[in-house]
């Protein structure tokens, strides 16, 4: 996630390399670091370190096939619709805002409680406007939200930015935590966060635990082979056309996208587990839950995006990914109230459409 220079503008030497090559040039144009070498090595030097650091940008000619024309995209088959005959075919839609507030961090009290910057990337943030490393259950209960029917859940994911513009130095009560890693461009700001609760095809759904811990996707799938990889890239109008492993290519008029869909199949028992993944569980492709897993609200968070310039953009994501649209994920923790959970389990068993305006 380093590199990311205005178009045109020389590229500075980050990372390993960087600690490697130190050399400084002092007030009588003379190189010191302890060795002395003649200007067409040194020349040679300083080209070869900026196409190096070039290949490693975000957007590099070498990635051109991390990107697709969104018309080029198979089209998919729709999800199954209500089936069962007890299906629970409802929606209840909510309005959380599009993070008007920057709330933005380099934290994540999911997987890495009570350290500052351990998700080594910068998430956005809707709901809860407290959230952060040190964040308990207490402290988010009692804070304010963005969310119009008061519920004080939150829900966040990483930033996208803008390849081609360099990111404005952070202010000084953001510069320790929300962008420590040499952040790779500006941050793009939503456009449009969608998030909808849906039902089962099968079955009734029972209410989501308060405090229940919830992670779509996986921060390393570049890496480790993708499994958990679950995030869809698409374009408005082109709903049947996504993509996870390639970044679409919007037409004018349409915005980017990306959708989340949570597991929700819950075992009854925990709000969280080891590794945060094995206490709810996804559902088959047609909708079925595991043996011995409950049906929950099925959460789907949707972001959207002005496109930025063809291939100038990427996810933030921890280096060694490579700002791979694979890595895309989100979390979730939910702290509706009782009689707030109650509301939407009604709506999606009695098959309504409900929407939260605010």
């Amino acid at each position: 996630m380093h590199g990311g220079e205005a178009a045109g503008a020389a590229l500075p030497v980050r990372g390993p390399v960087a600690q490697t090559v130190a050399v400084h040039r002092n007030r009588d144009h003379h190189w010191s670091g302890g060795v002395a070498l003649p200007v067409g090595v040194l020349l040679c030097l300083v080209l070869g370190l900026s196409l190096l650091a070039l290949r490693f940008r975000p957007g590099g000619p070498e990635q051109a096939s991390a990107f697709v024309d969104i018309t080029a995209v198979a089209a998919t088959a729709p999800a199954p619709s209500a089936v069962g005959p007890d299906a629970s075919g409802g929606s209840y839609a909510q309005n959380c805002g599009r993070n008007q507030e920057g709330h933005r961090n380099a934290d994540n009290v999911v997987v890495s409680p009570g350290t500052v910057g351990g998700a080594h990337h910068v998430h956005d943030y809707v709901g809860n406007l407290s959230t952060d490393a040190d964040s308990t259950d207490d402290s988010l209960a009692a804070a304010p939200t963005t969310c119009t029917d008061g519920d004080r859940s939150t829900f966040y994911w990483p930033v996208l930015r803008r390849t081609d513009r360099v990111a404005p130095a952070p202010s000084t009560a953001v510069a320790a935590s929300d962008d420590p890693h040499d952040a790779p461009g500006e941050i793009l700001a939503p456009e449009r966060v969608s998030i909808e609760y849906l039902g089962n095809p099968w079955s009734k759904v029972v209410p989501m635990p308060r405090f229940l811990r919830l992670l779509e996707g996986d921060p390393t799938a570049a890496t480790d082979g993708g499994v958990e990889a679950g995030a869809r890239w698409g374009c408005t109008g082109f709903a049947d056309r996504t993509t996870t492993d390639r970044y679409p290519l919007c037409p004018a008029g349409s915005l980017l996208t990306r959708t989340l869909d949570f597991p929700s199949c819950w075992d009854g028992r925990g709000t969280d587990s080891p590794g945060h993944r094995s206490h709810v569980r996804f559902p088959s492709a047609g909708g079925l839950c595991p043996h011995s897993t409950f049906a929950i609200p099925h959460l789907r968070v949707t972001v959207g995006y002005r496109p930025p310039p063809p291939r100038a953009f990427a996810l933030d994501a921890f280096p060694e990914q490579r700002h791979s649209p694979l890595t895309d994920h989100a979390v979730y923790i939910g702290l509706m109230t009782d009689r707030q959970m109650a509301s939407v389990v009604a709506c999606l068993n009695e098959n309504r459409t409900c929407r939260e305006s605010g």
